[in-house]
């Protein structure tokens, strides 16, 4: 797929890749083979069928292409863009046993792209005001919901688990009301992934989509403050859970509260939904000249990759495992170094030290200064099959920095399980919902995704820890259908 020269898009925050045009997205899709027992289904969570989306674009039909993928998946321009397809349906291509698999991804992108600008909808509403629209013209959600069935359900958490769970929740009939705590829907698609990965109108234009088909939209609205989950589940016949693991983890080593140190979530919130690298933004971000990113997955890459559109001049990755161990997408880490990103390998952060001016009062600047790492080696396997690393006794070194992004993983957010709602005073941490939990602040659910609370269900990161997109939306489907049949049967 062509992309923007790399010596061009450091420097801005548009879309790297540019898509497909017709005749390159027709002769992708003449290579499908069209399996008997088409493999790459099984490695999709939301089980699109694949095959047959193909073939239309084959065909020239990318419209159809697009209602096909609607019927399985109402957020096919996103998942086109931001799943890991190589290690799910690519990987289980019959091509790639010889060869390059099809671009399924890509594929997918196109085709939703195609209908969205057919239909006049690359925008949707007005900024701010998403799912004002009644339109779901290009798209086969509203053909397909059943007869209203007179059940209310609350989805907490408008991410790609929340949005899911939604949109199946609603074409089965009940009526859905979805709790968002920030001030535009999207969960990590609006305030985690970089524009240059994931446009915001594209975002937006599907989330609207989804709206459209009924749901009401409480923005603003954190539940844990406002109201409680118990007064949530009360109030509602059943209660999906998708609020992500929104709450960053630390390193906890001395310097982590100096000025100019970040946690990726704050980092990419400000840029992504508060859009900090706009010049007349009135956010406050630190544009730092010498900038160093702690962590090896997407969000790490995400960060560094905006640091340097932001205008830094060094930006350095600090991994404590070799490059072959790198968890983020490897399209992801070639375009950062493509993008004049340093990868410093083997080696973990032991201090973040600190400019203290002069020692005054008036003169303490409490910035940061350096970071001080030590080198690391690997020695066996972990229980996650990669090998463990190790600090290499007195070798010790100090890399330049004046902002630091701290990107090693992220946890649930107590704070929904407070029972702080209508005043009570009652302890943000405390878990006052009867909802068992792991020591990770996972929650613990059974095969259907239903919590300790018979009411309640829950998916993706809240259950797993952070993972993927996909796996999230394949989560809320699941829920879904396991939550209308408890209504049903209720």
């Amino acid at each position: 797929m062509p992309e923007q020269p790399a010596k061009i898009r450091r420097r801005n925050f548009d879309e790297v890749a540019l898509g497909y045009t017709a005749a390159e997205a027709a002769a992708e899709a003449s290579r499908c083979i069209q399996c008997r027992v088409p493999r790459c289904v099984e490695g999709c969570p939301v089980n699109v069928d694949i095959p047959k989306f193909i073939k239309r674009i084959a065909e020239g039909n990318p419209k159809a292409a697009a209602e096909k993928l609607f019927e399985t998946n109402m957020l096919p321009a996103v998942c086109g863009r931001v799943c890991p397809q190589e290690t799910q349906c690519e990987e289980l291509c019959v091509l790639a046993k010889k060869g390059e698999p099809v671009a399924i991804g890509r594929l997918e992108r196109y085709a939703a792209d195609t209908l969205r600008s057919l239909s006049g909808s690359a925008g949707g509403a007005a900024d701010g005001a998403p799912g004002a629209s009644n339109d779901t013209s290009g798209t086969s959600g509203a053909e397909c919901i059943r007869p209203p069935t007179g059940k209310k359900v609350a989805v907490i958490g408008s991410g790609p688990a929340g949005l899911t769970a939604a949109a199946d929740l609603l074409k089965m009939g009940h009526k859905v009301t979805i709790f968002e705590s920030l001030h535009l829907p999207g969960g990590v698609l609006t305030y985690g992934i970089p524009a240059f990965r994931l446009p915001k109108d594209i975002v937006k234009a599907e989330i609207d989509n989804i709206l459209s088909l009924g749901a009401e939209l409480k923005n603003d609205y954190v539940i844990g403050r406002i109201k409680t989950l118990n007064e949530v589940a009360d109030e509602y016949d059943a209660v999906f859970l998708g609020t992500g693991a929104g709450l960053p983890n630390f390193m906890g080593i001395d310097g982590e509260n100096l000025n100019g140190v970040y946690s990726a979530n704050e980092f990419l919130t400000r840029v992504n939904l508060m859009k900090a690298y706009e010049p007349d933004s009135a956010t406050m971000i630190r544009k730092g000249k010498n900038v160093v990113v702690v962590g090896g997955g997407n969000v790490a890459m995400d960060a560094a990759r905006s640091a340097l559109r932001l205008g830094a001049e060094t930006v350095t990755v600090v991994y404590r495992r070799s490059d072959a161990e790198l968890p983020a997408r490897r399209e992801e880490i070639e375009h950062a170094k493509h993008e004049g990103i340093t990868f410093c390998f083997l080696a973990n952060p032991t201090k973040i030290i600190g400019d203290y001016g002069d020692g005054t009062p008036q003169g303490r600047k409490f910035d940061v200064k350096a970071v001080e790492c030590i080198k690391m080696e690997l020695g066996a396997p972990d229980d996650s099959g990669r090998r463990s690393p190790a600090p290499v006794p007195c070798s010790e070194f100090l890399i330049d920095a004046d902002v630091v992004i701290i990107a090693i993983g992220t946890s649930p957010n107590p704070l929904i399980f407070a029972g702080a709602g209508a005043g009570t005073g009652t302890d943000a941490g405390a878990n006052t919902t009867g909802i068992e939990k792991t020591k990770r602040g996972t929650l613990v659910v059974n095969d259907r995704l239903q919590t300790t609370k018979e009411n309640v269900f829950a998916g993706g990161d809240i259950v797993t820890g952070a993972a993927t997109v996909i796996s999230a939306m394949g989560a809320g489907k699941k829920a879904a259908k396991a939550m209308d049949e408890y209504l049903m049967k209720k």
